[in-house]
């Protein structure tokens, strides 16, 4: 089983909905057994997950693979474990209980690779035990940004903080974890976006993720919150912005998927 976390340490840079299509391609395109889980305690992928009814809905909470060492999940091809948002935001304050939640974690996904080719997992933006967990235990990370001067400025902190850094799990902890790439999202046609996309190739051009046709960027669009608000992937919304949302967006998720080693069926 492959795992991907998305992480990003600012709120509001559409990780979620970024995760939910994800996750849908994984399963609906590229037909495999997938597994979704939420970490954050805003729970915004677990409404998704739940809207849609595309997934089955794991008869356990997330914080319950925190806390028990022998899970047990759902036999389906497609699974989403939910946030339990007020037991996630306590985990923080019990620091004695860190290395335990990291192990339970890691059993989790150990225990549960045989059912699932891929398992999607979202992220609160705090650097905290729950985004450190999953980046110790995944093989694979991808942070979405705002082309925003903050988010820009952020980089740093998400290669280099001392606790949740990729550079240091990479280094001490997590060898196996690779970066897939800063991925700029909800990018829109304005020349101060423009700008700050150019000084991010400029700085960070081995961190982008590279297509046919230049480096890898979501635009802004209306079909993608409107697909999320239906719980459904974008390709399934009837409108004409969701067709051209997705024709763009695919070669960026098969880019994704190929950089996992992922294919069709495979």
């Amino acid at each position: 089983m492959k795992t991907l976390v998305l992480a990003n340490q600012k709120g509001g840079v559409g990780k979620s909905a970024i995760a939910c299509q994800l996750a849908y391609y994984f399963r609906e395109n590229l037909k495999q057994r997938v597994l979704m889980i939420d970490l954050d305690h805003q729970g915004n992928s677990s409404k998704v997950m739940r809207l849609g009814g595309i997934p089955q809905i794991a008869s356990l909470s997330s914080s319950h693979i925190f806390l028990n060492p022998d899970c047990q999940i759902d036999d389906a091809d497609f699974v989403a474990v939910v946030a339990d948002s007020s037991t996630l935001l306590k985990m923080e304050k019990q620091a004695e209980q860190h290395n335990t939640f990291a192990s339970n974690l890691y059993s989790f996904l150990k225990n549960v690779s045989n059912k699932f080719d891929v398992c999607v997992i979202d992220t609160n933006p705090n650097p905290d035990i729950r985004q450190l967990s999953a980046l110790v235990v995944c093989n694979y990370v991808l942070s979405p940004i705002q082309l925003n001067q903050e988010a820009i400025d952020g980089i740093g902190g998400l290669l280099n903080h001392e606790n949740v850094g990729i550079r240091k799990i990479q280094a001490t902890i997590n060898r196996d974890l690779k970066l897939i790439g800063i991925l700029p999202n909800l990018v829109e046609p304005t020349t101060f976006q423009r700008e700050n996309l150019g000084e991010l190739v400029r700085h960070f051009s081995k961190l982008l993720i590279p297509l046919a046709e230049g480096m890898a960027a979501i635009k802004k669009t209306t079909a993608i919150p409107e697909a999320q608000a239906l719980g459904i992937p974008i390709w399934k919304l009837s409108k004409t912005s969701a067709r051209d949302a997705w024709v763009h967006i695919r070669p960026i998720f098969g880019k994704i998927a190929e950089t996992m080693g992922i294919y069709n069926g495979t």
